[in-house]
């Protein structure tokens, strides 16, 4: 029964000894309770061990004498049979969990006297002596001269101490290191030593208690994460599962030194297992649809330092539904939810102009709410029917007022949107599938309400038929199509670029300085009671999550109904598509093919190849029935290759000068290659001539591509140029009408371009690695990404236009947000990858050394290596269907590919 809860906050559980508690000794009525006395650092507990006895808690501060009667004295009532015996008189004791039932503690005050028979008697001397020093601690007035004796003691204790290596699985570990730490567990630490070896990560607490000792095997831990506690930089997390959101077991250490070296150890051992995902890599899984908005909220709140272990900063969910009321819920109704863009104390207007009001008047450091979105208290308000004694302990042995508890969604709802000081969001769990929270299965008794009622089971709303349907249709509000393109302004607030700072303010998402990473510096506190209370005021207020964002937050990409339906990661009730089964589009089947041929990437085979160039091969052009090859050279020719006489029908050199790219026009009836003598030519394919030359740049040109009449050139002499072409009215006059649309001016040579599908947004990337991204129909900048100090070799858009994706000399792969110009994820190739194709999800890539490579991007590794060309792989080609590839390299090659099923 006895549990680390029943001490106070900060208080710490020593050791235990066997022992009788013997009541009216000497009297007719004398009785012996057999149990476990506990020894902790601002009580004394006794636990019997018949269950229908109450557990027995004596503050130390409320005792008037603690002593061992010595035999000698003529006048000792405990004269006889008295071996063992602590004399322990005080003016308060609190009876616990009487009849094994859950409960208020009950307070028994006035002087009373309690006899504890030891079992090894020759412990004596020293439990007392322990007990008059911690006796000594309570008695200090201020509470940081308590802490600070107590620390003395406790760390004094370690010392004499070390972790009991016949603990080791094997006889054959190494050890790595060992060093003092304590096990966080929700509002409680426990003290003990840590031990690591070249197998097994081992915690040794002081007083043996839950068991002798807590081990994680290395092998199995897949998360590791260094938290904030008590806002210092001394928490270690470890989880050996994926997706959990409680976690393996939650290590403070008493300096960062021994937290770090821990910490490098373990994330050295689990690296080549395991990938670490950063905020911006989750990100890019969450716009795909690859993890759940659920999901995604989880690795934030771990990310951010959220954890189930530390109840002021338990993982935070948000508010998604707005109606209490209705008999049934409506998730294709915007009203249905909450405004996602407004903090909660945000949402009711006249509310928030009174708060406003006072901002206003407030003098610095200023802040708009009183009370945060998250506290242990919150925690417990939602949580008290499951975890009782969590609120006992934070509470001092009280449940909250009956008319306090969490009662009822629609009156905790309306508090939120009407309350003074009531701005709460929620907890994971209204996300999950436990609905145990809801009920009040342990039947307790919380109290009676105003009106006469007790409090029992949470009332729900009127559209949930019980706990588990409130539950699934909350789910489904969370993964709903609403919510999925609205998540992110609430990211913004909570993680985002909206925590602090002008965008705060503007937001009205201000709150208490204290509450914020790096608001208050405890080591610049040399008051020790002045840091204590700090440290006491702040964990109780609540903290707000680190912030992982500093640039506005991607929206998610909302895919076809008919595909979100399919994708969904719950079993969500969506419309279906107004496209019938008839009308099953053309476009449709060669998206399915598509993905077909990507999930089949990795058996891509080389068909046949052909050396038909003196030089490296820079552009690959295919006509649109795949008969005819073009191909471009720094041979300075263009080469036509016929695949079905596997020859070179045409070789044309327009001038000495190496071509950079080409590109076939509609109709196949054109091709045009830029060349680095600054000119861009058009070659007529019918009539086999050169038929018209632009001479559009200073300098070499060294990227062109071509979208519904219009041009794109690319150029070293730091200018893309985009050109409406017009082409000659009449047979006999084939030359082509060139007109200067738009000049995009660069600072330094530009190395390559591309547009997005709908031809509204152009990237451009130049030698030094900045990437520029345009508004084509504009013609102005929408953002500038300096992504590496190296030579860009390629990017592409995604399909959606939402992500660009580049490469270049650094080895890096690098996901950019167009929207935002956020870095999203950045993963490290072992060489350059010259070249490359992608779907959003999987890259095809041609390497410097000449092979092929298959990347699974969300996972930031290589999936399969496919030997190539001698030399660098320069251009590719694919055709639309994904399932035909054409290389060209600097051993002069071209090689076909083809997918073998």
């Amino acid at each position: 029964r006895f549990s680390l809860l029943l001490l106070n906050l900060e208080e710490y559980y020593f050791e235990q000894h066997t022992a009788n508690h013997v009541i009216n000794k000497g009297c007719r009525d004398e009785r012996k309770f057999r149990g476990s006395l506990k020894i902790c650092s601002k009580s004394i507990i006794f636990e019997p061990d018949d269950n229908i006895q109450p557990i027995i808690k004596i503050p130390l501060r409320d005792c008037i004498s603690i002593k061992a009667p010595e035999d000698n004295e003529a006048k000792n009532p405990f004269a006889r049979d008295t071996s063992g015996g602590i004399s322990v008189v005080c003016n308060q004791v609190f009876l616990i969990k009487e009849r094994n039932i859950i409960a208020p503690y009950k307070t028994v005050r006035g002087r009373t006297e309690h006899l504890f028979q030891l079992d090894v008697a020759g412990k004596l001397g020293d439990v007392v002596q322990t007990l008059h020093q911690l006796y000594r601690a309570s008695c200090l007035d201020k509470m940081g001269d308590q802490a600070a004796m107590i620390t003395a003691i406790l760390q004094s204790r370690l010392a004499r101490t070390s972790f009991d290596k016949n603990r080791f699985q094997s006889i054959s570990e190494t050890l790595h290191m060992e060093c003092k730490a304590e096990m966080v567990t929700p509002l409680v630490t426990n003290p003990g030593h840590v031990c690591v070896t070249d197998a097994n990560l081992y915690f040794q607490p002081l007083n043996g208690y839950p068991k002798p000792v807590v081990q994680i095997t290395l092998q199995n831990v897949r998360r590791i994460y260094k938290r904030r506690h008590g806002l210092m930089p001394l928490g270690l997390e470890v989880f050996c599962t994926e997706n959990d959101i409680c976690s393996d077991i939650y290590l403070k250490f008493y300096n960062y030194q021994d937290r770090d070296e821990l910490y490098f150890f373990i994330a050295t051992y689990i690296e080549n297992h395991i990938t670490e995902h950063t905020a911006e890599s989750y990100m890019l899984q969450w716009q795909r649809g690859h993890i759940s908005n659920y999901q995604y909220l989880l690795h934030l709140n771990n990310l951010a330092d959220r954890s189930c272990n530390d109840l002021s900063q338990y993982p935070v969910f948000p508010w998604i539904i707005a109606d209490y009321s209705s008999s049934v819920l409506d998730l294709t109704k915007p009203e249905t939810f909450r405004d996602l863009s407004k903090p909660v104390g945000a949402l009711n207007q006249e509310r928030l102009d009174r708060l406003l009001t006072r901002y206003q008047e407030m003098p610095e450091p200023k802040f708009m709410f009183g009370s945060h979105y998250s506290s242990p208290g919150y925690v417990l308000f939602y949580l008290v029917r499951v975890a009782p004694e969590y609120m006992l302990c934070l509470q001092n042995g009280k449940f909250d007022h009956a008319d306090r508890m969490f009662n009822s969604l629609a009156e905790t709802w309306k508090n939120c949107l009407d309350g003074a000081t009531d701005f709460k969001e929620l907890i994971p769990e209204f996300y999950e599938n436990d609905c145990s929270f809801l009920v009040n299965s342990l039947k307790l008794d919380l109290g009676k309400r105003q009106g006469g009622k007790m409090v029992d089971d949470v009332e729900l709303p009127p559209w949930a038929s019980d706990p588990d349907d409130f539950l699934q249709k909350s789910q489904e509000a969370l993964e709903s199509q609403y919510v999925s393109e609205h998540l992110h302004e609430w990211i913004d607030l909570v993680f985002g670029y909206k925590q602090k700072g002008s965008e705060a303010v503007a937001a009205h998402n201000v709150f208490h300085p204290l509450t914020y990473e790096g608001g208050v510096d405890l080591n610049s506190i040399m008051d020790p009671n002045e840091k204590v209370a700090l440290l006491t005021q702040i964990l109780e207020f609540g903290q707000t999550p680190k912030q992982l964002f500093t640039t506005p937050h991607p929206r998610r990409i909302i895919p076809k109904l008919k595909s979100l339906s399919r994708a969904s990661s719950h079993s969500v009730s969506i419309t279906e598509s107004p496209v019938s089964p008839n009308e099953e589009s053309f476009e449709d089947l060669t998206e399915e093919s598509i993905t077909l041929a990507w999930n089949h990437i990795t058996k891509l085979k080389l068909d046949e190849q052909y050396k038909i160039h003196k030089e490296a091969i820079t552009g690959i052009a295919v006509t649109c029935n795949g008969s005819a090859v073009f191909t471009t050279s720094q041979d300075s020719t263009l080469k036509m290759f016929s695949k079905e006489s596997k020859a070179i029908q045409r070789s044309v050199s327009f001038s000495n000068m190496a071509l950079s790219s080409c590109v076939i026009l509609p109709g196949d009836t054109t091709v045009i290659s830029s060349s680095w003598d600054n000119r861009i030519y058009f070659y007529s394919i019918a009539f086999g001539r050169q038929q018209d030359i632009l001479m559009g740049h200073d300098d070499a040109v060294s990227k062109i591509c071509w979208r519904d009449g219009r041009l794109y050139s690319a150029s070293w002499d730091s200018t893309v140029k985009v050109w409406h072409c017009v082409p000659g009215e009449t047979p006999s006059n084939k030359k082509h009408h060139f007109e200067l649309l738009a000049e995009l001016e660069h600072d330094v040579s530009v190395n390559t371009i591309n547009l997005n599908a709908a031809n509204t947004i152009l990237a451009s990337g130049t030698k030094e690695g900045t990437i520029s991204v345009w508004d084509v129909t504009t013609a102005t900048v929408l953002h500038h990404f300096f992504l590496l100090l190296f030579l860009l070799f390629a990017f592409f858009f995604c399909t959606d236009s939402r992500h660009l994706l580049s490469t270049g000399e650094d080895c890096c792969f690098k996901v950019v947000d167009v929207q935002t110009g956020m870095l999203i994820s950045s993963v490290t190739a072992d060489e350059p990858q010259r070249c490359f194709k992608w779907d959003g999800n999987t890259i095809l890539s041609g390497s410097q050394s000449g092979e092929l490579l298959i990347w699974d991007l969300l996972g930031g590794k290589v999936i399969e290596r496919i030997k190539g060309h001698t030399g660098a792989v320069m251009s590719m080609w694919m055709n639309e269907q994904c399932n035909a590839v054409i290389t060209g390299g600097e051993d002069k090659q071209i090689m076909f590919w083809k997918l073998q099923y």
